[in-house]
């Protein structure tokens, strides 16, 4: 079985419910409420084991909230190595507005990690074993902003080819780096990184195709939500339209999209098929309500059609 590893520094537990209306001030009772193991990393582990995979989680969990995501992770039976901090391990909520159709999501910036903490995290790094090692997610404080670099050198010292997906400072410094197999950057963050407007597909292009130039990245997919996607490699540029789906929650959608992506890589098919299972999954992620991530029914009919 195809093997992955999935690196979440800064991973929540995912709350979400649904309101009639939000207010100020008044209290709203919530139905349909749901708990479960976020943060970029695992979400791609969740949807990997889904599509019959095999996947193990490193991230850092602490505090009363630490335990709880533990357990959430036990209840997904997702294999994990925690690596403790002091830290509360944060929360993220997602609240649906039943009469607007609205999603609002709420999310801190979480705990900070010491640098005990964090070199702890790069040492249970070095003993993974497997294909492809995913770090998808924030920057906690504390964390050095090469940090996914570092990580990326770890997996090339073991032939692991290194996935990353991250914001800001993460994404430009562990591009920065090199080595990097696969990078996945919203249009958003495609944006923050350049610093450039990027209308328009060719300049889109343009942008992820100095990166692949540079050799900073060999494939870097840039999503854009109801615009579709865009692969840009050395032996050109695909462009996807978005799948025509009604939306629930916008919740995973992009992890979803990593982790059909990275299998159908593990899989043995070409970037291009990769790519197109890929934006089937991520169509699928909308479809379920709250932080329900794609489903492997959805992920094929979609693919299929």
């Amino acid at each position: 079985m195809m093997s992955i590893a999935t690196l979440t520094l800064n991973p929540t537990v995912d709350v979400s419910f649904e309101v009639d209306r939000i207010f100020h001030t008044h209290k709203m009772r919530g139905g349909n409420e749901r708990h479960e193991p976020g943060g970029g990393g695992i979400n791609v582990a969740r949807v990997f084991v889904r599509l019959g995979g095999g996947a193990r989680c490193y991230y850092l969990s602490g505090g009363a909230t630490g335990a709880a995501l533990d357990g959430l992770l036990d209840l997904h039976q997702l294999v994990r190595t925690r690596v403790p901090i002091e830290g509360e391990t944060r929360v993220s909520t997602s609240v649906f507005e039943r009469e607007t159709g609205r999603e609002y999501r709420f999310v801190t910036s979480g705990p900070s990690v010491s640098e005990e903490e964090w070199t702890a995290c790069e040492a249970r790094l070095s003993e993974a074993r497997c294909d492809y090692l995913v770090a998808s997610g924030s920057l906690p404080l504390g964390v050095p902003e090469d940090f996914y670099a570092r990580v990326a050198r770890v997996a090339a010292e073991r032939g692991i080819r290194f996935v990353l997906d991250s914001s800001g400072a993460g994404l430009a410094q562990g591009l920065a780096g090199g080595g990097v197999f696969l990078a996945k950057p919203s249009i958003g963050e495609l944006r923050a990184l350049t610093g450039q407007d990027l209308e328009g597909e060719a300049a889109i292009v343009e942008a992820a195709g100095a990166i692949v130039r540079r050799r900073e990245a060999q494939h870097v997919a840039v999503t854009m939500g109801r615009g579709g996607a865009v692969l840009v490699n050395a032996s050109g540029a695909i462009r996807l339209p978005a799948m025509p789906v009604d939306a629930l929650s916008a919740v995973g959608a992009g992890d979803s999209f990593l982790a059909a992506m990275v299998h159908a890589l593990a899989s043995g098919r070409d970037p291009a098929e990769a790519f197109r299972f890929g934006m089937a999954a991520g169509a699928a992620a909308v479809l379920t309500p709250g932080t329900g991530l794609a489903r492997t029914d959805d992920i094929l009919r979609l693919y299929a059609g």
